[in-house]
This record gives structure tokens, C-alpha cells and sequence, in this order.
């Protein structure tokens, strides 16, 4: 079950940065509101997840998910650049949450 906490929170990460993108200092009230309950969720699901997942691996793992699906939403809908380099290092960051994952003995 804590994997999928940890994913669920994963992507809460991602609803988090993208909030931020658009929240304007904190001017925008609505998207400052859904930073706020996607960073609460986020965090709340990451501490659910290493109760059974060990905090480094859960940590590595939730920051790669945001990280990885911040970077496809700027790439998809905000039109940052997708180069070959780019989706690359994307793969290995992939790569290695997913070898993360296999090797956590959980």
C-alpha cells in the first residue's frame, strides 16, 4: 500500500508545482489554493508511504515523480523544449526510481 501512496503523492507534487507556476506571488487566490491542498496531500501521502517504504528510497522516488512530471507538463503544455538530451535524462530518471522501486525490499 505505500507504494501507491507514494505515487499518489507523487503526483500531487506535480499538481503542486504547476499551481505554483500560475499562483503569481501568491496573488492568484485560486491557484494559491490548490498549491496549498496539493502540497499538504502531497507531503501527508509521502509521510503515509515511508511508514512502510524507508524514507531515503520514498523520498528519492516522490521528488523524482514531481520532478519528472513537472518537466512533461512544461513539455506538453507550456511549451518548453524537448530535446533529444532532454527526454534522455528523462529516461534515466525513470530508470532509476523504477530501480529504486525493485531494489527496496518491500
Amino acid at each position: 500500500m505505500g507504494w501507491i501512496w507514494l505515487v499518489l503523492g507523487g503526483l500531487f507534487e506535480i499538481g503542486f508545482t504547476t499551481c505554483l507556476r500560475h499562483a503569481e506571488g501568491f496573488r492568484n487566490v485560486p491557484w494559491t489554493l490548490g498549491f496549498l491542498v496539493s502540497v499538504t496531500l502531497s507531503m501527508g501521502l509521502l509521510e503515509l508511504a515511508s511508514r512502510s517504504i524507508p524514507m531515503g528510497t520514498a523520498y528519492a522516488v516522490w521528488t523524482g515523480i514531481g520532478a519528472l512530471g513537472t518537466v512533461l507538463i512544461g513539455i506538453v503544455w507550456f511549451g518548453e523544449a524537448a530535446t533529444l538530451v532532454r527526454l534522455l535524462l528523462i529516461l534515466g530518471a525513470v530508470a532509476c526510481i523504477a530501480g529504486l522501486k525493485l531494489t527496496a525490499g518491500h
